[in-house]
């Protein structure tokens, strides 16, 4: 739903960011600012800032930043109108009432009850688990190590061996057959109706708000399939959704685990492991990685040791790399999944297999070996090239040549032999290889030195602008030292020059704020991330009060002149032309006086 720009900056500035933020971060006072360590990656020293007067938080270190909605937005996973809504009702805001179509009311209403029905098999399934009925399931759990705190915390449940005993149940409750059948948890058809599940150990699928979506099962004794899920509902998208992410989301980790199925998750938790999840029923997809890439960059592979197992992770592998998602394997010998081997070696033993998991592209080596009889000349050979096909993955050559390095020392291949072998191959490919290319090296150097001339004089530009537009946000005294100096128009980037129009305009209406300027970029998320740096730039606080003063007529200038010279390369004419360098002669001589 839209909500009017006033009532967002109302619910806004009727919650204190430092009173929020302070309940999910120990944060400490230094200077105007409070500091901590950041929610939103690992480490040892606090970066994470949060300033009272900005209304706004920022992480020298990842580069987090935003103000209070974007802060829950990110640390709840929230959608923007939930975060909203929460910081409404703690500040007493009522929000307009959200207008629907006849159809989205419907679906919105189906939504409601199909969330009802779940809760509430969720709920009798655990009931079920602790009577006599439900022994042989109950005893199936606690004989895997599972203790009645575990069994609580996840939901787990018994489903009876009578075909249609919930929907039964949920027809007491008062709930039609028709929506019943929507639920995808009974079966209605003209030869009867049967519950889908039955005489199963139930395990809750709950999305990110513990909201119980849908139902693993897992059958007791023999039967098929052994682990059945949920079918496709409005609730339920099993490409969509990752088993123990509602626990995993919070970690403090900076990586996940990603396991095969519901036990290996249910008991990487009970030992402490928080931080793991498992696809539901399916092979891991690009929609998973998506979800992932939310909370983390670092997954570790834990799937089973067995052929399938490894098979899954070399499926997973390049899903994760095209998601910009780095990537290990953990060695799970002498068992074959988490739950046999921390049953056996402990907790700790698991967790230095964490510390030794293997670069997954290491691993996609040691696999592909497999194929080959290294004894046999010709399938040795053949194995080398496979190498260097699979090293031309490496765009860069820095990155190739690391890998060069590494698959050389662990299978005893001569590195110059296998950098020779992987650029004669590129080379048969046209693939372009170390020191080759369209051009002779010695102009591939010059180019390449103009191009990071060039990005460095990009970048400085942008510093220099980021810089004035915190002084300026810093200390509101100064826009009365620019003027006549620096306009919006100065700011000649999009993203920079909205930003600077916004602040030029809130100073001149007394209504300057931040946080209340980052409202308008929350639905883009690296326009927001962007926009929150400019307010953030790095001020040297060590230089001297003289030195200060000298910086920040430096970067006015420097400014100005960038914008004077984009201005000069796209003049209309001779007469545009001459105005341009007439103010670029003025700024030799420039004075900006902050007494």
């Amino acid at each position: 739903m839209y909500y009017p720009d006033d009532i967002v900056e109302e619910v806004r500035s009727r919650n204190d960011i430092v009173d929020i933020i302070s309940g999910y971060v120990k944060l400490q006072k230094k200077g105007s600012s409070y500091f901590g360590l950041c929610p939103f990656h690992h480490e040892k020293s606090p970066s994470f800032s949060v300033s009272p007067g900005k209304q706004m938080y920022y992480c020298f270190g990842c580069g987090a930043g935003g103000n209070v909605i974007t802060f829950l937005m990110e640390y709840e996973n929230y959608t923007f109108q939930e975060a909203l809504q929460v910081l409404a009702e703690r500040a007493g805001v009522e929000l307009p009432k959200q207008e629907y179509s006849r159809e989205a009311r419907q679906q919105a209403d189906l939504k409601a009850t199909l969330l009802e029905i779940h809760k509430l098999a969720a709920n009798y399934y655990y009931y079920q688990l602790k009577q006599p009925q439900g022994r042989a399931g109950y005893e199936y759990l606690t004989g895997r190590g599972l203790t009645d705190d575990t069994i609580r915390r996840f939901g787990l449940g018994y489903s009876n061996k009578t075909s249609d005993d919930l929907y039964r149940y949920l027809r007491s409750k008062g709930y039609g057959a028709s929506v019943l059948k929507e639920s995808g948890l009974v079966t209605i058809e003209e030869r009867g109706t049967w519950d889908k599940f039955w005489n199963r150990v139930m395990f809750p699928i709950m999305d990110i708000h513990n909201r119980v979506v849908g139902f693993g099962g897992r059958v007791m004794g023999q039967g098929e399939p052994k682990y059945l899920n949920s079918p496709e509902t409005k609730l339920f998208d099993k490409s969509r959704n990752l088993y123990g992410l509602n626990y995993a989301r919070s970690t403090r980790e900076k990586y996940f685990l990603i396991c095969e199925g519901y036990m290996d998750v249910i008991a990487m938790h009970q030992a402490g492991f928080t931080n793991a999840v498992a696809s539901l029923g399916t092979a891991f997809t690009t929609q998973h990685a998506a979800i992932i890439k939310r909370y983390t960059s670092q997954v570790i592979l834990t799937y089973d040791s067995d052929d399938a197992g490894v098979r899954a992770a070399l499926r997973a592998i390049p899903i994760l790399k095209e998601a910009g998602i780095s990537c290990k394997v953990l060695n799970m010998q002498p068992y074959k999944d988490p739950d046999e081997f921390i049953k056996n070696l402990g907790t700790e033993a698991f967790r230095e297999r964490i510390g030794a998991a293997k670069n997954s592209f290491l691993f996609e080596i040691d696999m592909l070996k497999r194929s080959y009889d290294l004894e046999d000349p010709e399938q040795k050979t053949g194995f080398y090239n496979a190498v260097a096909r699979k090293l031309l993955e490496f765009p860069e050559a820095l990155e190739r040549d690391n890998y060069i390095q590494a698959v050389s020392q662990e299978h005893f291949i001569n590195y110059q032999d296998l950098k020779q072998l992987v650029n004669h191959t590129a080379g048969r490919m046209s693939v372009p290889a170390e020191g080759q290319g369209q051009f002779p090296p010695g102009i591939m150097r010059r180019e390449n030195r103009e191009r990071e001339k060039k990005k460095d004089r990009e970048d400085g530009v942008r510093q220099s602008q980021r810089l004035l537009l915190t002084w300026l946000i810093e200390n509101p005294g100064l826009f009365d030292k620019i003027e006549g100096i620096i306009t919006p128009e100065d700011f000649r980037e999009d993203l920079y020059h909205q930003v600077a129009e916004m602040v030029f305009e809130g100073h001149a209406s007394g209504n300057l704020s931040p946080a209340r300027i980052l409202n308008h970029f929350i639905n883009d998320e690296e326009q927001y991330k962007e926009a929150a740096a400019l307010f953030n730039a790095s001020l040297d606080e060590s230089l001297s009060n003289e030195e200060q003063k000298k910086a920040f007529s430096a970067t006015v200038i420097k400014v100005r002149r960038n914008s004077l010279e984009e201005a000069g390369r796209k003049a209309a004419d001779i007469a545009q032309l001459q105005e341009i360098i007439k103010a670029q002669r003025a700024l030799r001589t420039l004075h900006i006086s902050l007494d």
